[in-house]
């Protein structure tokens, strides 16, 4: 099957490419936008023909879409050819289309069966199309993996330490095709590697940008994530730098059972009053009385990443008259998917940066360093314990892209095998595409 890729800065030139060099009968497989430029999959109708007959003898694509693909089968008669498109109509590139589903009506019309087939049948010929196109990108990453495993070792070397750390298959598989060559061949491909990822990492240089700016910070996050200990040492650093009187702590947390008294204990350890508000208008009113004090520190109630609540918590945090700053605390022992959703789903208007919390308690922490790279979300602290001030500091990319390594996974069920990572690697066909990947610095 000899698919031919066509790209152009409109549809009609890319229809006309494909007209001009397949026919009037070429088969579409697939139209979109790759960077700002149209790109089609086409088949010439001979490679299509040739496809269509195997299958009638090992039936791995429906009827639906050998009907829609290469003509209606008669019973005890031949497969009709394509038909044509009629000199009468308007040619197909003349056509400007105003939508993708319309695009792709008008580029499948010449090869549908002369009896017509319902919308049902058409949708389900386009999703075959796409599983189809799927499991061959899959299997050809596969074979290309398999090979350069072969050709390059230092490099599987790398993606092995890589996945072993915790980051993702995609990112690791997308720092590999974009290694040097010089150091892919010599003895700094791990080193380089390293380098890449703590460019990535978006970390703030120094703890002045909450202690001596000061503000309205509120932590959010799901439960559990370590938000009140963090406010309590975040609460703590600020009173030895200002003193007591220019910090007020506000909590949100009107949920768990003694919420509100762990941080009243800490904030009378510290001589620091605490308020306590239940919605929109009382945080309004406590930031109003507030707005005198150098720094406002608020602890927020945990919610679950799916919980319909996160959104009326950001729009209660940002329906105050003055700025609130939301940071994100995210766990270091949560996996890659989940601190993904979190990210997605507290993002919201808007976050002024994250929070790194339980890197003690974290088998591998590249599943969140690799979070936040795709998410580009600046990294105030690193939370280490449950010492209060002592287990926050500022962050080092280095040394955490390190840490990374050194914590690798080191017990066998978890470790990948040389045969296992083709198979890992083919499965990030898809994912290839994803437009934080391309933001990556390399250099």
């Amino acid at each position: 099957m000899n698919v031919k890729r066509f790209t152009a800065t409109s549809s009609r030139d890319a229809w006309r490419d494909v007209r001009e060099a397949l026919g009037p009968d070429a088969v579409i497989l697939s139209n979109r936008t790759v960077n700002g430029m149209i790109e089609i999959l086409a088949l010439a109708p001979e490679d299509m023909s040739a496809l269509a007959e195997p299958v009638v003898e090992k039936p791995v694509v429906s009827a639906s879409t050998l009907a829609a693909l290469g003509g209606a089968r008669q019973p005890a008669a031949p497969v009709q050819p394509v038909q044509p498109v009629q000199p009468a109509q308007p040619a197909l590139q003349e056509r400007p289309a105003e939508d993708q589903a319309s695009r792709l009506a008008e580029t499948l019309a010449a090869s549908r069966a002369p009896s017509g087939e319902t919308a049902a049948e058409f949708a389900q010929v386009m999703k075959e199309l796409r599983s189809m196109r799927g499991m061959l990108e899959s299997q050809l990453a596969e074979i290309a993996f398999s090979s350069q495993q072969k050709r390059e070792p230092g490099k599987t070397a790398v993606m092995r330490e890589l996945l072993s750390a915790g980051f993702s298959a995609s990112l690791a598989r997308y720092l590999m095709q974009n290694m040097p060559k010089q150091e892919a061949e010599g003895m700094n491909a791990v080193a380089w590697v390293k380098s890449v990822l703590a460019r990535n990492l978006n970390v703030i240089g120094n703890e002045n940008e909450i202690l001596e700016k000061g503000g309205v910070y509120a932590l959010v996050g799901p439960t559990g994530v370590g938000k009140t200990t963090t406010t309590a040492k975040l609460a703590a650093r600020c009173v030895m730098r200002h003193g007591a009187g220019k910090l007020a702590l506000i909590t949100t947390d009107g949920y768990r059972i003694g919420a509100y008294e762990q941080l009243r204990i800490y904030g009378k350890i510290l001589g620091v009053m605490v308020h306590s508000v239940k919605d929109e208008t009382d945080l309004r009113i406590a930031l109003a009385e507030l707005k005198n004090k150098h720094t406002v520190l608020i602890d927020t109630v945990g919610m679950g990443q799916r919980d319909k609540m996160v959104a009326e918590q950001i729009a209660m945090l940002s329906g105050s008259d003055c700025k609130v700053k939301r940071l994100l605390c995210l766990s270091a022992t949560s996996n890659g998917e989940t601190l993904n959703e979190v990210v997605r789903s507290y993002q919201g208007g808007g976050l002024a940066g994250c929070i790194m919390t339980k890197l003690d308690e974290a088998a591998t922490v590249g599943s969140v360093l690799d979070v936040l790279i795709r998410s580009k979300l600046p990294l105030y602290y690193v939370a280490n314990g449950q010492r209060v001030p002592e287990d926050l500091h500022v962050p080092n990319q280095h040394y955490l892209v390190d840490r990374a390594f050194k914590l690798k996974r080191e017990t066998a069920p978890f470790q990948y095998q040389d045969e296992e990572l083709p198979l890992v690697i083919g499965n990030t066909a898809q994912a290839m595409n994803d437009k934080a990947l391309r933001e990556v610095t390399l250099g």
